[in-house]
C-alpha cells in the first residue's frame, strides 16, 4: 500500500484546510485509514481513524466537532476536513493505513504498517 498525502499549508486561526490522502496498491475500503500528527519536539499523536471493520470514524477529543474524516472510495482517497483551526493544531500531518489492525490498537502509531510522507499544517495566531 502506498499513501500520498497533500493539502497542508498556512492558515490563520479560525480558518480551514482540507487534507487528502490517496492510497494505491489496495482498495481503500479494504484497509483502515488514519491521520496522525507530529508537532516539533513532540511524539506523533492520533487524530482520526476510519476503521474498516465497522466503517465508523473516531477522533481524538481535541479535534471533535472541528475535524471531519471521510472516505471517497471511488477515488481511493480519504479526506480530513479541518475547521476552526487553532495554533495548537500546527504539526506535520501523516496518513497511515493498515490491513488487519484491531480496535484497541487504532490509536497507536506503531500499529500501522503503511505511512504517507506527511504534509505541514501551520496555524498562525
Amino acid at each position: 500500500v502506498q499513501l500520498q498525502a497533500s493539502g497542508g499549508g498556512l492558515v490563520q486561526a479560525g480558518g480551514s484546510l482540507r487534507l487528502s490522502c490517496e492510497s494505491s496498491g489496495r482498495a481503500s475500503n479494504q484497509i483502515t485509514m488514519a491521520w496522525f500528527r507530529q508537532a516539533p519536539g513532540k511524539e506523533r499523536e492520533f487524530v482520526a481513524v476510519s476503521w474498516r471493520n465497522t466503517g465508523r470514524t473516531y477522533y481524538t477529543d481535541s479535534v471533535k466537532g472541528r475535524f471531519t474524516m471521510s472516505r471517497d472510495n471511488t477515488k481511493e482517497t480519504v479526506l480530513l476536513q479541518m475547521n476552526s483551526l487553532k495554533p495548537e493544531d500546527t504539526a506535520v500531518y501523516y496518513c497511515a493505513a493498515d490491513e488487519r489492525i484491531i480496535f484497541s490498537a487504532l490509536w497507536q502509531a506503531t500499529s500501522y504498517d503503511y505511512w504517507g510522507q506527511g504534509t505541514q499544517v501551520t496555524v498562525s495566531s
